[in-house]
């Protein structure tokens, strides 16, 4: 069995047809069928069920295509990895991230962009979502991580996964480690716009706000005015986890509601030509998988309460 071979059964079984399929790679019909033949004699199994018009897979055929269409997947990015190792001018490829998620996401994308190619030159700025979105149409980023970007934008989005938002204080404010959303309208916040605003719209076919005593647009200083303790803030579960074990911090879930950020990748549909671009993306997708394994984005494996 061969790359080649499982190339022509993922293109018979999506096909539906051997003539079609043959049209489509091109190769001659009756090559195909003796590939199609070969590949059940050395698996020993029947992967084709032969019809009147055209071809249907056996139950052994879809456990196949299912495999192949993953290692021809890698065998891909393979390819685009060992044909960008051997380029000397690569172009470089810029990262966006908000200040949110750039300390979680950049170290680990860094480190395995050095290791998969290791003349690729990787930069990074970190801005909020709609200034990442106007350089992204600028063509002044390649890529970023976007936090519920609105429609209407010539860009190609894919999502990465949901995070819900936690209410965070000091200990000593005495907030409990569940809180409910009618609370929220008499605990002392400072947000970010982007945050607030997130937030606001959700809260909002409920009838209920937030008592918000300033906007910050600075994710550390509000981190920092938290800990001071006389302030609390709603953020994404990621940011303050670090502190849990540090600091007496409070994470408290928000009960009666649903609060959560969608965090999407994001790209133009007609990017500059950037070979190393790909590879970028997949990495970046590889490294919200790990963190998302992790636990980062969710309550689950939080430590509640002071250290």
């Amino acid at each position: 069995m061969n790359l080649k071979t499982l190339r022509y059964f993922v293109a018979v079984a999506e096909s539906g047809s051997l003539t079609a399929a043959a049209a489509a790679i091109p190769i001659a019909q009756p090559a195909l069928t003796r590939q199609m033949r070969d590949l059940e004699s050395e698996t020993g199994v029947q992967l084709l069920q032969r019809l009147p018009r055209g071809v249907r897979l056996t139950q052994a055929g879809v456990t196949l295509y299912e495999s192949a269409q993953r290692i021809l997947s890698e065998a891909a990015r393979l390819d685009r990895r060992l044909a960008h190792s051997q380029q000397r001018d690569l172009v470089p490829v810029v990262v966006g991230a908000s200040p949110t998620l750039a300390r979680l996401l950049l170290p680990g994308l860094f480190e395995k962009s050095i290791a998969a190619i290791s003349n690729l030159e990787l930069r990074a700025r970190e801005a909020f979502t709609p200034e990442l979105i106007d350089w992204l149409e600028r063509g002044m980023i390649d890529v970023a991580v976007l936090t519920n970007p609105e429609p209407g934008h010539a860009l190609s989005f894919q999502p990465l996964l949901g995070e819900p938002f936690a209410l965070v204080s000091h200990a000593q404010m005495g907030i409990g480690p569940v809180v409910s959303v009618s609370q929220l309208a008499r605990i002392p916040l400072l947000m970010t716009s982007l945050h607030r605003g997130l937030v606001d719209r959700q809260l909002a076919s409920l009838g209920k706000s937030l008592k918000v005593q300033a906007e910050i647009d600075s994710v550390d200083s509000i981190r920092e005015m938290v800990l001071r303790g006389r302030w609390a803030t709603i953020m994404p579960v990621s940011v303050f986890r670090e502190h849990l074990h540090q600091e007496p911090v409070v994470m408290s879930e928000i009960s009666g509601v649903q609060l959560n950020r969608l965090l999407v990748l994001a790209t133009r549909l007609d990017p500059r030509p950037n070979p190393s671009l790909s590879v970028v993306h997949d990495l970046v997708m590889a490294e919200f998988a790990r963190m998302e394994r992790q636990g980062t984005f969710s309550f689950a494996s939080a430590h509640v309460g002071p250290a």
